[in-house]
Protein backbone atom coordinates (compact mmCIF):
# COMPACT_ATOMS: atom_id res chain seq x y z
CA UNK A 1 0.00 0.00 0.00
CA UNK A 2 2.78 2.43 0.95
CA UNK A 3 4.65 1.97 -2.55
CA UNK A 4 1.17 2.61 -3.92
CA UNK A 5 0.74 6.02 -1.97
CA UNK A 6 4.23 6.69 -3.28
CA UNK A 7 3.46 6.12 -6.94
CA UNK A 8 0.53 8.06 -6.68
CA UNK A 9 2.36 11.49 -5.18
CA UNK A 10 5.04 10.86 -7.91
CA UNK A 11 2.88 11.09 -10.45
CA UNK A 12 0.58 13.87 -9.15
CA UNK A 13 4.05 15.44 -8.40
CA UNK A 14 4.96 15.77 -12.33
CA UNK A 15 1.53 16.57 -13.07
CA UNK A 16 1.78 20.12 -10.65
CA UNK A 17 5.41 20.51 -12.34
CA UNK A 18 3.98 20.03 -15.73
CA UNK A 19 1.32 22.75 -14.79
CA UNK A 20 3.23 24.77 -13.22
CA UNK A 21 6.21 25.12 -16.01
CA UNK A 22 4.22 25.48 -18.82
CA UNK A 23 2.39 27.79 -17.40
CA UNK A 24 5.63 29.96 -16.93
CA UNK A 25 7.60 28.84 -19.55
CA UNK A 26 5.60 27.94 -22.05
CA UNK A 27 5.21 24.01 -23.73
CA UNK A 28 8.44 24.14 -25.72
CA UNK A 29 10.62 25.97 -22.86
CA UNK A 30 9.92 22.74 -20.72
CA UNK A 31 11.76 19.77 -21.10
CA UNK A 32 11.17 16.65 -19.49
CA UNK A 33 14.44 17.38 -17.56
CA UNK A 34 12.86 20.75 -15.79
CA UNK A 35 9.80 18.43 -14.99
CA UNK A 36 11.40 15.70 -13.25
CA UNK A 37 13.62 18.51 -11.16
CA UNK A 38 10.77 20.29 -10.43
CA UNK A 39 8.54 17.10 -8.95
CA UNK A 40 11.62 15.52 -7.72
CA UNK A 41 12.19 12.54 -9.08
CA UNK A 42 14.50 11.26 -11.44
CA UNK A 43 13.84 12.04 -15.40
CA UNK A 44 13.78 8.14 -15.63
CA UNK A 45 10.67 8.18 -13.79
CA UNK A 46 8.60 10.47 -15.95
CA UNK A 47 8.15 7.27 -17.99
CA UNK A 48 6.84 5.39 -16.02
CA UNK A 49 3.70 7.06 -16.25
CA UNK A 50 3.84 8.66 -19.61
CA UNK A 51 5.86 7.84 -22.91
CA UNK A 52 6.95 11.06 -23.81
CA UNK A 53 6.20 14.39 -23.91
CA UNK A 54 3.44 14.63 -25.86
CA UNK A 55 1.79 11.83 -23.55
CA UNK A 56 2.68 13.70 -20.47
CA UNK A 57 1.04 16.66 -22.31
CA UNK A 58 -2.20 15.33 -23.51
CA UNK A 59 -2.88 12.93 -20.82
CA UNK A 60 -2.52 16.45 -17.65
CA UNK A 61 -4.34 18.27 -20.54
CA UNK A 62 -7.35 15.77 -20.07
CA UNK A 63 -7.02 15.61 -16.51
CA UNK A 64 -7.29 18.86 -15.58
CA UNK A 65 -9.95 19.37 -18.57
CA UNK A 66 -12.05 16.28 -16.65
CA UNK A 67 -12.00 17.98 -13.31
CA UNK A 68 -12.49 21.88 -14.69
CA UNK A 69 -16.20 20.04 -16.04
CA UNK A 70 -16.69 18.17 -12.86
CA UNK A 71 -16.32 21.17 -11.53
CA UNK A 72 -18.92 23.31 -13.50
CA UNK A 73 -21.26 20.60 -14.10
CA UNK A 74 -21.33 19.84 -10.66
CA UNK A 75 -24.54 21.92 -9.82
CA UNK A 76 -26.53 21.40 -12.88
CA UNK A 77 -29.56 19.55 -13.60
CA UNK A 78 -31.52 18.41 -17.07
CA UNK A 79 -34.67 19.70 -15.72
CA UNK A 80 -34.19 23.21 -14.91
CA UNK A 81 -34.48 26.23 -17.80
CA UNK A 82 -32.17 27.02 -19.92
CA UNK A 83 -31.26 30.67 -19.05
CA UNK A 84 -30.83 28.94 -15.50
CA UNK A 85 -28.83 26.00 -16.57
CA UNK A 86 -26.64 28.31 -18.35
CA UNK A 87 -26.28 30.54 -15.45
CA UNK A 88 -25.75 27.85 -13.37
CA UNK A 89 -22.98 26.16 -15.64
CA UNK A 90 -20.99 29.65 -16.27
CA UNK A 91 -20.99 30.93 -12.40
CA UNK A 92 -19.01 27.02 -11.72
CA UNK A 93 -16.78 27.62 -14.72
CA UNK A 94 -16.19 31.46 -13.09
CA UNK A 95 -15.75 30.14 -9.93
CA UNK A 96 -12.81 27.18 -11.35
CA UNK A 97 -11.31 30.11 -13.53
CA UNK A 98 -10.48 32.08 -9.98
CA UNK A 99 -10.03 29.55 -7.15
CA UNK A 100 -8.16 26.88 -9.34
CA UNK A 101 -5.67 29.64 -10.84
CA UNK A 102 -3.02 27.30 -12.04
CA UNK A 103 -5.11 24.75 -14.00
CA UNK A 104 -7.59 27.36 -15.91
CA UNK A 105 -4.15 28.95 -17.04
CA UNK A 106 -2.57 25.62 -18.43
CA UNK A 107 -6.17 24.96 -19.97
CA UNK A 108 -6.18 28.39 -21.61
CA UNK A 109 -2.38 27.76 -23.02
CA UNK A 110 -3.65 24.10 -24.35
CA UNK A 111 -6.50 25.78 -26.01
CA UNK A 112 -4.41 28.69 -27.64
CA UNK A 113 -1.60 25.95 -28.97
CA UNK A 114 -1.20 22.82 -30.82
CA UNK A 115 0.87 21.53 -28.88
CA UNK A 116 -2.33 18.85 -27.69
CA UNK A 117 -2.63 16.02 -30.64
CA UNK A 118 -6.51 16.55 -32.08
CA UNK A 119 -7.49 12.97 -30.41
CA UNK A 120 -6.83 14.67 -27.04
CA UNK A 121 -8.44 17.88 -27.75
CA UNK A 122 -11.43 16.15 -29.41
CA UNK A 123 -11.85 13.99 -25.75
CA UNK A 124 -11.47 17.46 -24.08
CA UNK A 125 -14.57 18.57 -26.13
CA UNK A 126 -16.46 15.61 -24.85
CA UNK A 127 -16.09 16.34 -21.24
CA UNK A 128 -18.23 19.68 -22.20
CA UNK A 129 -21.13 17.36 -23.33
CA UNK A 130 -23.49 18.86 -20.84
CA UNK A 131 -23.43 22.65 -22.19
CA UNK A 132 -23.65 21.68 -25.79
CA UNK A 133 -26.62 19.74 -24.85
CA UNK A 134 -27.66 22.88 -22.88
CA UNK A 135 -27.01 25.15 -26.16
CA UNK A 136 -28.69 22.93 -28.15
CA UNK A 137 -31.72 22.34 -26.19
CA UNK A 138 -31.97 26.26 -25.79
CA UNK A 139 -31.84 26.82 -29.72
CA UNK A 140 -34.81 24.26 -30.28
CA UNK A 141 -36.56 26.02 -27.92
CA UNK A 142 -35.88 29.26 -29.53
CA UNK A 143 -33.97 30.50 -26.76
CA UNK A 144 -29.76 30.58 -28.00
CA UNK A 145 -29.04 32.20 -31.00
CA UNK A 146 -28.51 28.99 -33.68
CA UNK A 147 -24.36 29.72 -33.81
CA UNK A 148 -21.83 26.33 -34.06
CA UNK A 149 -20.94 25.78 -30.47
CA UNK A 150 -17.66 27.15 -30.88
CA UNK A 151 -18.95 30.73 -31.61
CA UNK A 152 -21.29 30.11 -28.25
CA UNK A 153 -17.98 28.82 -26.30
CA UNK A 154 -16.15 31.78 -27.85
CA UNK A 155 -18.43 34.65 -26.95
CA UNK A 156 -19.57 33.51 -23.87
CA UNK A 157 -17.31 31.61 -21.96
CA UNK A 158 -13.58 32.28 -23.20
CA UNK A 159 -14.21 36.21 -22.21
CA UNK A 160 -13.47 34.36 -18.50
CA UNK A 161 -10.18 33.46 -19.44
CA UNK A 162 -9.35 36.88 -20.56
CA UNK A 163 -10.92 38.45 -17.30
CA UNK A 164 -8.88 35.38 -15.36
CA UNK A 165 -5.46 36.77 -17.35
CA UNK A 166 -6.05 40.64 -16.13
CA UNK A 167 -6.81 39.66 -12.77
CA UNK A 168 -3.65 37.38 -12.27
CA UNK A 169 -1.31 40.39 -13.90
CA UNK A 170 -3.37 42.38 -11.42
CA UNK A 171 -4.93 44.87 -13.94
CA UNK A 172 -8.52 43.85 -13.00
CA UNK A 173 -10.10 43.22 -9.84
CA UNK A 174 -13.34 41.07 -10.34
CA UNK A 175 -15.90 41.85 -7.52
CA UNK A 176 -19.49 40.32 -7.62
CA UNK A 177 -20.78 43.43 -9.45
CA UNK A 178 -18.50 42.77 -12.11
CA UNK A 179 -18.78 39.12 -12.34
CA UNK A 180 -22.95 39.62 -12.58
CA UNK A 181 -22.11 42.21 -15.32
CA UNK A 182 -19.71 39.50 -17.24
CA UNK A 183 -22.56 36.54 -16.72
CA UNK A 184 -25.19 39.12 -18.60
CA UNK A 185 -23.21 40.23 -21.55
CA UNK A 186 -22.58 36.68 -21.77
CA UNK A 187 -25.91 35.44 -21.59
CA UNK A 188 -27.05 38.69 -23.96
CA UNK A 189 -23.98 37.77 -26.33
CA UNK A 190 -25.84 34.20 -27.15
CA UNK A 191 -29.60 34.92 -26.71
CA UNK A 192 -32.16 35.44 -29.03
Amino acid sequence: MAKLQKSIEKRNALVKATINLVNNNGFHATPMSKIAKMANVSPATIYLYFENKQDLVNKVYLEVKSAYTAYAFKNYSNDISVVKGFETIWKRIADFKLKEVEEAMFLAQCDNTPIIDEASRQEGLKHLQPLLDLWERGKKEGIIKPLSPYLLYAYSINPLSFLMVMRQRGVFQLNQDHLEDAFQAAWNSIKK
